[in-house]
């Protein structure tokens, strides 16, 4: 049965309309994005196929092309309808860290850091550079490696921090195993560059690991 043929109440689109998007099941909501089934199949039922064979939203998000559109149903036209939203997500979350304000709250920090280095399959260590008033100049990813880790060298942080003339640095970097527990490694990298910008009057404010679940901050752990 086509989702038009449904009870008006029970359509997604009008559940979202009439209240609070965050009601609607991950099901729903790719309905909404997917907006047409296919032979047999209501935009729903291709929605819950997605849901079932990525064992979830982050999957689908993170899937490439070629696996996506081997769905029945499914084509080109809507994994990029999918990375579009995904993208549009991204850039929200940017837009409440722009230069205009103050990095006051590190629930919004953590969100956008995790939009951008979840995805990752390998490690990524990445800055947020920061002028006086903690107010952002930019997000760098600065290192990558392997799914074991990544090779973080402090002159070069230090390099691109004096080069955007920040005077306090964030960072962050993922674990691709979805496991957000800073490592022993993690900590001694942390000091290390905390003492090597210390040098050159730049301050650490935090440092976040990025996994499936809600990022570690190190400040909020007592860490820094």
């Amino acid at each position: 049965m086509s989702i038009r043929d449904w009870p008006k109440t029970e359509q997604p689109r009008e559940k979202l309309l009439r209240g609070n998007p965050a009601t609607l099941s991950d099901a729903e909501i790719l309905a909404i994005f997917i907006r047409t089934g296919a032979a047999g199949k209501s935009a729903i039922d291709l929605a819950r196929e997605l849901l079932e064979r990525y064992k979830g939203l982050k999957r689908i998000l993170e899937a490439d092309m070629t696996s996506f559109c081997q769905g029945k149903g499914l084509g080109t036209a809507k994994y990029v309808q999918l990375q579009a939203a995904l993208e549009l997500g991204r850039r929200y979350l940017q837009s409440k860290l722009t230069r205009e304000y103050a990095l006051n709250d590190p629930k919004d920090t953590a969100a956008f850091l995790k939009s951008r280095l979840c995805g990752y399959q390998h490690e990524v260590f990445a800055c947020l550079f920061l002028d006086n008033r903690h107010r952002l100049i930019c997000f760098e990813e600065l290192f990558t490696g392997t799914i074991d880790g990544a090779s973080v060298h402090p002159r070069e942080v230090v390099k691109r921090a004096l080069f955007h003339n920040a005077a306090a640095l964030i960072f962050a970097h993922n674990h691709p195993s979805g496991i957000a527990e800073p490592s022993q490694a993690d900590q001694n990298i942390t000091q290390q560059l905390k003492k090597s910008l210390s040098l050159v009057d730049i301050r650490v404010l935090d440092h976040f690991v990025i996994g499936e679940n809600e990022p570690v901050s190190f400040a909020e752990r007592g860490l820094i």
